[in-house]
């Protein structure tokens, strides 16, 4: 049995070999790997030569350090070419018309879009795989188990779903490429920056009455459920557990005392009901013309039933 052709359907088929054969791919490979590679050895340089007048080792905490940097800054490259590799796959086929003939074929809605999704995701994941080499200098040094770093690349497989389902989504909902791309971008600049200022405004005003209002239970603030909206909140939160605790301004806690919830764990919870909504409307609005019939039809019925009933 050929089990290419049984878990690759036509459309992803296609996908793979358009995405992944061209120069373009290779390139941006090669520019996300250098850009990456660059960080770490310009974090070593300062570490080694400019930090103590060159007299610092680098041990396991510079290496610890290096992680956070390395993981933050692979966080932003996510955040910028997801939406570019799904915010023009149905509103670029529309584009080019070739749209419609993809809709006469024998592929349902569900496989079309989940297909143009993971052939986009593939290859974003190709590039955080390529990155592992340069990861693996951490391990050099110590201060990272690999428990830790399977999580982080899990985390980011995660958001990488996310933000592809969003630039899926409003791929199918807009039918011009570059509205699709600005909007989606638009959405992730919330998720990224706009939660986490929120998070600050509010926690600086909360935090003036939050401690002196005498207490003897345990407590939390609720904004740190804010935080847990926010990708970079989340990412420290899988760092350090005990970063959520200060991020619920935890007060009158032991040493035993947990978070309501880990910030991980909340942002996983709530996106997960944003990808599945994303997907789901994405299928529904993908054939607009199937959903008119379906309109029509139903507005027909009860003028033939309304001529029935008058004929009779």
């Amino acid at each position: 049995m050929n089990w290419s052709r049984k878990w690759i359907n036509p459309v992803l088929d296609k996908e793979f070999r358009l995405r992944m054969r061209t120069p373009r791919s290779s390139i941006s490979l090669l520019a996300y790997i250098l850009v990456l590679g660059l960080i770490a050895l310009g974090f070593i340089y300062i570490t080694l030569y400019l930090g103590n007048q060159g007299n610092q080792s680098f041990n396991s905490g510079a290496g610890r350090m290096m992680f956070y940097v390395l993981s933050f800054a692979q966080l932003v490259l996510i955040a910028f070419m997801a939406p570019a590799l799904t915010a023009g796959v149905i509103s670029g086929e529309r584009e080019k018309q070739t749209l419609s003939m993809l809709l006469t074929t024998q592929q349902s809605s569900s496989t079309i879009i989940l297909s143009k999704l993971f052939s986009s995701l593939s290859f974003m994941t190709l590039i955080i795989v390529a990155t592992m080499p340069i990861y693996s200098i951490v391990f050099l040094y110590g201060g990272i188990s690999l428990k830790q770093m399977i999580f982080i690349f899990l985390f980011y497989l995660f958001v990488m779903l996310l933000l592809g389902s969003l630039g899926v989504l409003f791929s199918t909902l807009f039918k011009r490429t570059m509205v699709a791309v600005i909007v989606t971008y638009g959405v992730a600049l919330c998720i990224f920056l706009l939660t986490g200022l929120l998070y600050l405004f509010i926690m600086s005003i909360v935090q003036r009455s939050y401690y002196s209002m005498p207490s003897t239970a345990t407590t939390y603030s609720f904004v740190g459920y804010i935080l847990g909206l926010n990708p970079a909140g989340a990412l420290i939160s899988l760092f350090e557990p005990s970063f959520s605790k200060q991020a619920f301004m935890l007060r009158n806690g032991n040493l035993n005392s947990n978070a309501p919830i880990q910030l991980w764990q909340e942002f996983v919870l709530v996106y997960s009901v944003v990808i599945i909504a994303s997907l789901w409307i994405s299928i529904r609005r993908i054939r607009p013309v199937a959903r008119r019939k379906s309109k029509d039809q139903d507005n027909q019925a009860p003028a033939l039933e309304t001529s029935a009933s008058d004929h009779s």
